[in-house]
């Protein structure tokens, strides 16, 4: 959480000023010619509070707040402005301490106080609206902030508003959070400046919880743009993906992966697929195959299929029967020797297609067994052996998904086997 808020805003400026105490006199002459009402910081007091700052800048806190501790103990003989100035010096030493708790509560004792200069009131306001951010109080943080904001004049900036929109985002106020955030992007674009990294992480989280997907890729575009960072190409193919826009996830990845950027195996499994998709099935293949000999990608029998598949969407069958063999081998069920079977029938293999889908048969475990023995059927067929061809059919025969099939492979193999026994006796042979 405090990794978050250094990233997004500078962390209380105020306290991290070691010469602070050099400028507490200068604001209190400031600040009474101003005001009457602010009282002076007299010289003995902010001799006793300069004593506690050099302490404090030597690394010696424990006596620093024995300092302070001191000068509390005449808490009744000072004014408002010189007991808002010790509880400050109080909060910068524990906040120096990551203390926050005792922090807020030295912070909170300056404002309670009337007679202040403004600005010391405001760098409070906004100093506890920070510490109250890291202590995860969201509400009290937005209340500092709208209470600094409404005094701070000018002095409101683009960071003011990214802290208001953190805080609005923390609390899961989505739409609240949205609405500084944009008039801080505006602010800066208006300058002519380019907008912070973190501010856009901020607004595409903000736009995809509340479920603005083109706004997102709106962010994520810029992004890219802006700081070409492989995660945000990656975010932005994803993004397309959602927006069901196939052709321009596809293309995103693809010049993502000619960058070097696409490095892990779910974001190259999903490139893989959407060649597949966008009808380009050889660089699904090809992909694939180059990360599984570079070892980013499993080579176990799900991979080879897909690559498999892919060459024969790609009316690349011869290159796909090594691949189909080698899955196989690393199946324990038979559905990819079945799947090799109808490949090498197809390429007309048929001697080698038997051995494969009976391999299949053995193996079982099949999805779909009736068509194993269509395979079976037609390869005896065109291999003329009828009778090894009839029995497979008659197999098929048995199930519901082959066997409307089988019905017209039985009468035809019947009658070619008829035919053929004819022409035998007639003196002729094929």
């Amino acid at each position: 959480m405090r990794k978050i808020l250094v990233g997004l805003v500078a962390v209380l400026p105020l306290l991290v000023n070691t010469s602070f105490t050099q400028s507490v006199a200068a604001e209190a002459v400031k600040e009474a010619k101003k005001s009457k009402r602010v009282p002076a910081l007299r010289a003995k007091v902010y001799s006793q509070l300069a004593r506690a700052q050099k302490l404090a800048d030597e690394g010696k806190p424990t006596e620093a707040i024995e300092a302070l501790d001191n000068v509390s103990r005449k808490k009744a003989s000072m004014n408002s402005y010189e007991i808002a100035m010790m509880n400050n010096f109080y909060a910068f030493i524990y906040y120096n301490q990551e203390n926050f708790k005792k922090a807020i509560d030295h912070f909170k004792h300056v404002v309670a106080e009337e007679a202040i200069p403004d600005s010391l009131r405001l760098s409070t306001l906004y100093s506890l609206a920070q510490l109250a951010m890291m202590e995860e109080d969201y509400d009290l943080a937005i209340d500092y902030l709208n209470q600094w904001m409404a005094n701070a004049g000018d002095k409101v900036n683009a960071k003011s508003y990214v802290l208001l929109s953190q805080a609005y985002y923390q609390k899961k106020d989505y739409q609240n959070a949205l609405k500084p955030l944009e008039k801080a992007i505006a602010m800066f674009k208006a300058e002519g400046m380019n907008v912070e990294e973190s501010w856009l992480v901020l607004q595409r989280a903000i736009y995809f919880e509340l479920k603005q997907p083109e706004k997102v890729v709106e962010v994520l575009v810029e992004m890219v743009k802006l700081f070409d960072k492989p995660e945000y190409w990656i975010q932005l193919s994803n993004m397309y993906g959602e927006l069901e826009e196939e052709a321009k996830q596809m293309a995103i990845m693809e010049v993502a992966y000619q960058r070097g950027f696409v490095t892990k195996r779910s974001d190259i499994l999903t490139l893989a697929q959407l060649y597949v998709f966008n009808e380009v099935p050889y660089k699904g293949a090809e992909l694939l195959q180059k990360a599984m000999q570079a070892g980013t990608v499993e080579e176990n029998a799900k991979n080879l299929k897909f690559v498999a598949q892919s060459l024969v969407m790609a009316r690349e069958e011869k290159k796909a029967i090594p691949v189909l063999a080698k899955a196989a081998s690393m199946s324990d069920d038979g559905n990819l020797d079945v799947e090799l079977a109808q490949t090498l029938m197809n390429l007309q293999r048929y001697k080698e297609a038997i051995p494969a889908v009976e391999k299949g048969l053995a193996k079982g475990g099949l999805s779909r067994e009736g068509i194993a023995y269509v395979v079976l059927g037609m390869s005896h067929f065109n291999l003329k052996n009828y009778s090894e061809s009839l029995i497979a059919f008659e197999q098929a025969n048995k199930y519901n998904e082959s066997k409307s099939m089988a019905k017209q492979w039985v009468g035809y193999v019947r009658r070619e086997s008829e035919n053929q026994m004819a022409l035998a006796r007639a003196g002729f042979s094929q």
